[in-house]
This record gives structure tokens, C-alpha cells and sequence, in this order.
């Protein structure tokens, strides 16, 4: 009689340990955090952008303080667009409070619609040459619907840049960013990761 009720006890024990543990209580998994999506901050200008190319545009849902993304900006160094409809969108700030250039953030958006061919640069100088505007690929970066390419050796308005490109709808699109204090390459990267994470797709006519 002692063995059958020391077997029963030995059964309820091991079925206590199959269904989470006797006396115990399950931990309900954390809800997961829902990111945002990203928004373009001042829509207008790259709406009309993508108007005037009649091509999608990409727009900076951030970028680093206090760099403001609005074309028309006072920061809005750049502002072109080329007779074959490709674009270059330019953001500084530069830090002379001690009299002199101590920091320095500048950015680049770009897009080259219906060529997906890295364009060719001038090296300029006595012996300029012509060579790819943006070089040497340095891994891929995948976010936001992007597969972009990290170039670290750029050409013209991208030069000490470090610049992502990527192909999307028949076109290519870069974004950069000027390696320069207060900023490490390191920091760049991160910087420019986080932006393209937070691009925003706006199309000709679009309302958004």
C-alpha cells in the first residue's frame, strides 16, 4: 500500500514539473513596443521636389539638432536640381562661437532618378581624373525598406562624407554626413543608420 501511494506521489510530482511547477505562477511575456512611424517634418518642400523631378524623394524624418530637413531653410545650404532631374539637398551647421570652425554637422540627400549606375566625378586639380562618386563599399545596411551600401571614399559636396546609397523605384538615392567634430566616424554611422530609419517615402502629387 506505502509502495502504490509512493508511485501516485512520484506521477503527481512529475506532472507537476510538465506543467509549469506546482504552486507557481507563469510570467507573462512584456507587451511589445510599438516604434512610431517616421513623419516628415515639413512636407511642402519635398513635395514639391518630387512634383518638379516627377519622381518619389525621400524625406529626413530626423536629423541631428539643429538641423532642420525643410528645403527653404536658413540651414539649407543646398538646394539644386540638375537638367537630367537629379537632385542635391544640403543641411549645415557650423559652430564659430570661439571665433573660429570648432564643430560641424552637414548632410546630403540626394536622388538620381531613372539611373541606378553610381555617377562619375571629377577628382580636380592639375591631374584630375575621372573616378566613381562614391567608393569603396564598406558592408550594406538594411532598415526602413532600404538596403543601402556604406561608401567611405566620396567625391564633390560628399567629400570626408560617409554616404549610403540604395536603389528604389528605378532610381538611386544617397544620404551622407561629414565626418567631423563633434562627431567620430563611429557616430556618423549610428547617425546616419538612425536617418535612414527614419526616411519617409513622398511622391509627385502626394497629399501627405
Amino acid at each position: 500500500m506505502r509502495r502504490v501511494r509512493g508511485l501516485s506521489l512520484a506521477v503527481l510530482l512529475g506532472a507537476c514539473v510538465l506543467v509549469a511547477g506546482c504552486g507557481s505562477t507563469k510570467k507573462a511575456a512584456p507587451p511589445a513596443v510599438k516604434v512610431p512611424a517616421p513623419v516628415c517634418a515639413h512636407p511642402a518642400g519635398w513635395r514639391k521636389l518630387a512634383t518638379r523631378i516627377d519622381a518619389p524623394v525621400y524625406c529626413p524624418g530626423w536629423l541631428p539638432d539643429p538641423l532642420s530637413g525643410q528645403i527653404g531653410a536658413v540651414d539649407n545650404n543646398i538646394n539644386s536640381v540638375s537638367k537630367d532631374r537629379s537632385y542635391l539637398e544640403s543641411w549645415v551647421w557650423q559652430d564659430v562661437d570661439l571665433g573660429g570652425t570648432s564643430g560641424e554637422l552637414h548632410i546630403n540627400l540626394r536622388g538620381y532618378p531613372g539611373r541606378t549606375k553610381i555617377p562619375t566625378c571629377r577628382t580636380g586639380g592639375t591631374e584630375s581624373r575621372n573616378v566613381p562618386c562614391f567608393d569603396q563599399a564598406s558592408g550594406t545596411f538594411k532598415a526602413n525598406g532600404i538596403t543601402a551600401t556604406e561608401y567611405t571614399v566620396n567625391q564633390d559636396a560628399d567629400q570626408w562624407h560617409i554616404a549610403y546609397a540604395w536603389h528604389a523605384y528605378g532610381g538611386l538615392y544617397t544620404i551622407s554626413e561629414h565626418v567631423a567634430p563633434p562627431l567620430t566616424a563611429d557616430r556618423v554611422v549610428a547617425y546616419l543608420r538612425h536617418e535612414i530609419r527614419r526616411l519617409v517615402v513622398i511622391k509627385p502629387g502626394a497629399s501627405a
